[in-house]
């Protein structure tokens, strides 16, 4: 192994895990892929617990040691100075309000329901009961914002749309319905094909 290169810990069934790794790709950056269980519980032992004290995937480590966590702070780091960072001042903090808004409003309600339905495999009457409508307003929040442009910020991909993108193409394993949201069905293939993703269910019917 290359020891100059990153190392980036992560679960490919996590989309926080994979728009870092889509991230890394589109950059071109040099780094190992360590593939983490993250139902297996070894983000929990100590041996993870020195890399990441949070004991959280998402995970990167640079070569001198230094370790960075959270999805889109490790996104922020390895697009710096490139066109996913919008140089326009007023653009980029839109950026990151569709950045903070994804991990406040989008995430803990469409993943946590994907992760209860698909993973978990709890029946509907263990689910939390209010994934489903904020996991639907925040669709409609985009399906608004979407209505009559292509990306999320400006005219072109940047991070806020590698951050959303993520769980929203696997919505429907969730149980949400994305037939109400054509707008961002759309999308999602638009930004599916800028990064070469291999392109989920064109129905996307829910699970």
């Amino acid at each position: 192994m290359n020891p100059e290169r990153l190392t980036i810990y992560g679960d490919s069934r996590s989309g926080n895990c994979l728009k870092v790794k889509w991230v890394a790709d589109r950059m071109g950056a040099d780094y190992d892929w360590r593939e983490i269980d993250v139902f297996s519980g070894f983000t929990r032992t100590p041996e993870f617990l020195q890399v990441n004290p949070a004991g959280q995937v998402p995970c990167l480590v640079r070569p001198d040691g230094r370790v960075l966590a959270q999805s889109n702070a490790i996104m922020l780091y390895l697009a710096e100075g490139s066109d996913l960072i919008p140089e326009d001042a007023f653009d980029r903090a839109k950026m990151m309000e569709w950045l903070f808004w994804e991990q406040y409003s989008h995430e803990p309600a469409i993943a946590v329901r994907r992760s209860q339905v698909k993973f978990q495999k709890l029946p509907q009457d263990q689910i939390y009961p209010d994934l489903l409508p904020k996991g639907r307003r925040a669709l409609g929040v985009m399906e608004l914002r979407l209505m009559a442009r292509d990306f999320m910020v400006g005219e072109t991909l940047t991070l806020a749309d590698i951050a959303l993108v993520a769980y929203t193409r696997l919505a429907h394993e969730g149980g949400f319905d994305m037939s109400a949201f054509p707008a961002v069905r759309a999308w999602i293939g638009r930004v599916e094909r800028e990064l070469g993703l291999d392109p989920v269910d064109p129905e996307l019917e829910p699970v």
